[in-house]
């Protein structure tokens, strides 16, 4: 775990060294994964069962490649009542806020009568990635289903991987409470392949959502521009601005929360108070002796974690911009002034009982968030995700009377003759005719 102070004078290279940290940790899979991709579009289900057979030790014919719907049917009588009861408490949020997002279309007349607008539709189809292995994450199901579902996209897919055939009722359940019917027992590079190009079985889709692993993102980056992708998902980071006004045991499990998801994962705190730091930083050594995950959240903390210490809350804000970070938490008394200046973070939550882990289940807004600094530019998976946006034009023969010779001016200009002529020619046989509307 790195400690650095603002007042150090070689704070700003440490700082830096800390950015590039933040920055997506690649792996050389590019071939592999090109392989792959190359094989499940010329062979189809052969590979993909082959794929299956080697990487996750299941065998799989391309007649039960997909779940059954008798299968989830079953794993969802696997569930608890209170789990149940928490899940929908989840979806039902998840899909107000989502609502709440649909877009309106634009429709006017301007001055020279021409009617201009944009209107929404939605995707037809859409491929869901689940992912399976160290964790499973039904709640991903659900951020992932339900804005698709909410944009009016027809088909959703669903792939997840299950090693060795094991299944994991609560992902299947979560499918179940979010409409999806098509789920493959699929993962990796074979399944995103499988997704975009299509297979005997499995119908080409769209676009395709979810995180994954190393092989799964280098996989969306390989098939973008075939479908659209969500984005390209690097290590999950959170960073936490706290004053010592916050319980240090609280912030301590804040850091911790996001450092159990893998040892990839990045957790940093800032804070005006030295001492405090020094409080956090003995709170997380002694919850990290009580956790399930100890062993993958003390990697995490000790490779990736950060504590910077900061002259007051306005320096930890412009850090916290440079670090443009998936999660920040502004644990502090007044979150909303500090809100206020915060430019780049993909989520942001507010005050000492807001922690990172609400949004993560039930907040509402969604929880596929942009990593790596991508915070920068980018922005968490919406109902936008879902739709396209199609512009329209509309005029009569007054119109283009009225805005056509500028286009033809700027077509001469460009060189472009035919494009000057499809308009030229009408406005002559305007000109010619003795009435025109």
């Amino acid at each position: 775990m790195k400690q650095l102070d603002t007042r150090d004078t070689d704070f700003e290279t440490a700082f830096t060294t800390l950015l590039e940290m933040r920055e997506e940790q690649s792996q050389d899979i590019h071939d592999p994964v090109a392989h792959i991709l190359s094989a499940i579009r010329q062979e189809g289900d052969t590979a993909l069962c082959q794929f299956t057979q080697q990487f996750d030790q299941l065998s799989l014919t391309p007649q039960t490649l997909a779940f059954s719907q008798e299968e989830i049917a079953k794993a969802c009588t696997h569930i608890a009542q209170e789990i149940w009861d928490a899940l929908d408490i989840a979806a039902s949020r998840i899909e107000e806020f989502h609502r709440r997002q649909l877009p309106t279309g634009i429709r006017y007349t301007d001055d020279t009568g021409m009617t201009l607008g944009m209107r929404w539709t939605p995707l037809d189809a859409v491929g869901l990635y689940v992912p399976g292995g160290k964790a499973a994450y039904p709640s991903s199901v659900l951020m992932n289903a339900i804005p698709a579902k909410i944009a009016g996209v027809q088909r959703l897919a669903m792939c997840v991987p299950t090693p060795s055939g094991v299944v994991n009722h609560l992902v299947l359940a979560a499918a179940h409470r979010a409409g999806i019917t098509e789920i493959y027992r699929i993962g990796g590079a074979q399944a995103i392949g499988a997704l975009a190009y299509g297979t005997s079985t499995i119908h080409p889709v769209d676009c395709i959502v979810g995180p994954g692993n190393a092989y799964v993102a280098e996989a969306k980056r390989q098939v973008f521009g075939h479908v659209g992708i969500d984005n390209i998902a690097g290590p999950s980071d959170v960073v936490v601005i706290a004053d010592s006004g916050s319980d240090p045991r609280v912030i301590a499990l804040d850091l911790l929360a996001q450092a159990e998801h893998d040892e990839h994962a990045q957790s940093t705190l800032i804070t005006p108070d030295a001492a405090f730091a020094n409080i956090v930083i003995r709170a997380v050594e002694k919850e990290l002796s009580r956790l399930s995950r100890a062993n993958i959240a003390r990697d995490s903390w000790e490779r990736n974690g950060a504590v910077l210490i900061v002259r007051d809350l306005q320096e930890a804000i412009e850090l916290a911009n440079r670090l443009a970070p998936e999660h920040l938490e502004l644990m502090v008394d007044d979150p909303e002034t500090l809100f206020s200046h915060v430019r780049h973070a993909g989520a942001v939550f507010l005050g000492r009982f807001c922690p990172e882990a609400t949004g993560d289940y039930v907040g509402g807004p969604n929880h596929v968030l942009p990593t790596s600094r991508t915070a920068r530019f980018a922005s968490g998976l919406s109902v936008y995700d879902f739709m396209k946006r199609t512009t329209f034009l509309s005029g009569g023969a007054e119109t283009l009377h009225r805005v056509g010779p500028s286009a033809v001016t700027l077509a001469q200009a460009e060189g472009l003759e035919a494009h000057a002529l499809s308009i030229s020619a009408r406005l002559e046989a305007l000109n010619t005719s003795p009435t025109h509307d």
